[in-house]
């Protein structure tokens, strides 16, 4: 596994994972993970010897580890010493950028419905766009003023079909040539993450079979990636409108991004997009 490039320097990693571990190991008493209490303690929690034990390594190794001292951990011991710490996901991966390594990838649904708190959000968000995609870019929440702004009916079911085959988002995306070639580029990136993941060759497949365009991007196999992009919507009772899109990762859900467009500075899109969604009584009004 490729070492992290962690912003703390090695000795500072080193003071850190002694004083994370130590108070770990406090915090976790024997009744916790099955062990007799053993009498009384000097100090609360697990003695190093029974962590030892839990984790199936030597006592002397996980001394040193536990007093930073520079010894070789695998994937493997630094589980064990996390499933005998009661350590959460979050600990886990702190643990491993401690010990010098880059956390496992988490495991990710294809497909999550966004929590009650993510929904919200993108009502909150409203008059400006929003929308949420699970990892095969299958939209999973869409606020209605992304279906005003870039013609989004109840047949759009996937962003990137979508971009390919409506024509009403064609029509209006100014730069709709340009970006395809980003588009498509950065689907097959995704692809590479889950190559076990059949999901994305059907969709690809599917979308090639109808869309002249996207066979042919998707045969140069170009990758790229991207956290933001603008848009420029030549939308037909609005006129131009541009915005700078973010796309956020959502931890919670490993795969999944929540999109949220705002109208671009220097631009009067805000005035524009205001108007438009007045005529669809979708404007909601922001504290000042």
């Amino acid at each position: 596994m490729a070492t992290s490039h962690s912003p703390l320097s090695r000795d500072d990693r080193r003071t850190e994972l002694r004083e994370f571990l130590r108070s770990r190991r406090a915090r976790v008493s024997p009744a916790d993970v099955g062990m007799p209490d053993g009498g009384r303690r000097r100090t609360p929690g697990l003695r190093r010897e029974e962590v030892a034990v839990l984790a199936g390594v030597g006592v002397s190794w996980y001394t040193w580890l536990e007093q930073g001292r520079d010894i070789k951990v695998s994937e493997q011991v630094l589980d064990a010493i996390a499933r005998a710490l009661l350590l959460g996901s979050a600990e886990r991966a702190h643990l491993y950028r401690l010990a010098g390594l880059n956390p496992p990838q988490v495991s990710s649904a294809p497909s999550v419905a966004p929590s009650p708190e993510v929904r919200r959000l993108l009502d909150a968000w409203s008059p400006r766009p929003g929308y949420v995609r699970d990892r095969h870019w299958n939209f999973t929440a869409v606020n209605d003023a992304a279906r005003v702004v870039f013609g989004y009916g109840e047949s759009d079911h996937n962003c990137l079909v979508s971009f390919f085959t409506n024509a009403r988002y064609r029509v209006r995306h100014r730069n709709w040539a340009e970006t395809a070639t980003e588009v498509a580029a950065a689907f097959r990136a995704d692809a590479a993450r889950y190559p076990d993941d059949a999901e994305f060759g059907r969709i690809a497949a599917d979308l090639a079979a109808v869309s002249p365009e996207f066979a042919e991007l998707w045969a140069r196999h170009d990758v790229a990636e991207h956290t933001s992009a603008v848009k420029a919507v030549e939308h037909p009772d609005a006129g131009t409108m541009i915005f700078d899109a973010t796309l956020l990762p959502l931890p919670e859900h490993p795969g999944h991004h929540l999109i949220l467009h705002n109208p671009r500075p220097g631009t009067d899109t805000q005035q524009r997009l205001e108007t438009l969604l007045r005529q669809h009584s979708l404007v909601v009004p922001h504290p000042g």
